[in-house]
């Protein structure tokens, strides 16, 4: 049996019906998804199993916290090593430091957040705009209106306009409080992939994606201890490949999509193998 409830997704939810279409299910049978989910799957489990895992696994989580939050960080400008983010104390300081700070903050918001996301996805994603942005943003926890700028030079695509961020934020919000029998893996990444490609606020829209996906992993019972962050295989693929995989999402075509999936299928396994190594090293007395 999995000691993370993830050998097996489970069931659909009971509040999404047999009868109502399930586009997020629908993604899962994509060609490589279902390699992709299993992958995960196991990768996980793996970390979950392991003995360290039984007695420290606080520990783990705060580990993964913290690699997951300088992953972040990496992607959205800040590429600090990891020991200069145990040893810094202000992060006001410049704009890096600032960015830092934001993904360390939203690194310790989202596991407060999981009751509220399955009912309120949009009042998640404005406190999570609200935690990052701090004083630095004027549009604080509001979606962006036509006109207003957007700072997220990782990202090229073009921006859609307010109604259209609007419109599909409410169906990405209606998804999720429905239910879906879709592989957590897929939700995941439909969420990150949608908030990074509509940019809805006017700063820190991918820090923000990457910790609404962080959220789902956890909330769906895949990741429950927040152990396997996501944010250091991204970051691992390095900021071009995100790029290129994030415009495969954006194409909306099948093979996009799987690419997309499967991309974020990989950043989770890289995020497992992270934290084995956290479990290695506690287990040899090394950290």
């Amino acid at each position: 049996m999995s000691t993370t409830g993830a050998t097996a997704d489970p069931p659909p939810s009971s509040r999404a019906s047999a009868g109502r279409e399930d586009p997020l299910a629908a993604l899962g049978t994509l060609p490589g998804v279902a390699e992709s989910v299993e992958s995960v799957r196991k990768a996980v489990d793996r970390v979950y199993g392991h003995r360290v895992m039984r007695r420290r696994s606080n520990e783990v989580t705060a580990e993964a916290a913290l690699r997951g939050a300088r992953g972040s960080a990496a992607l959205a400008g800040a590429d600090w090593a990891l020991e200069e983010v145990r040893r810094r104390t202000d992060f006001s300081a410049d704009g890096e430091s600032r960015v830092m700070g934001a993904a360390l903050r939203l690194s310790a918001e989202a596991g407060q957040l999981l009751s509220i996301w399955r009912q309120s996805p949009l009042r998640v994603l404005a406190r999570l705009h609200l935690v990052a942005a701090a004083d630095d943003d004027a549009r604080v926890g509001r979606p962006r209106r036509d006109g207003e700028p957007v700072d997220e030079p990782l990202v090229q695509l073009p921006l859609p306009d307010a109604a259209e961020v609007s419109g599909r934020l409410e169906g990405l919000s209606r998804l999720i409080i429905a239910g879906s029998a879709a592989p957590a893996l897929v939700t995941a990444a439909v969420v990150h992939g949608e908030l990074l490609a509509l940019r809805p606020f006017g700063s820190h829209n991918g820090l923000i994606a990457r910790a609404a996906e962080r959220i789902v992993l956890i909330g769906s019972g895949l990741d429950p201890k927040s152990i396997c962050p996501a944010e250091v295989g991204h970051a691992e693929t390095g900021r071009a490949g995100y790029a290129a995989a994030l415009e495969s999402y954006a194409s909306g075509t099948p093979e996009g999509m799987s690419a997309w999936i499967t991309h974020c299928g990989r950043a989770v396994g890289l995020g497992a193998r992270e934290s084995t190594a956290v479990c290695e090293a506690l287990q040899r007395g090394a950290a």
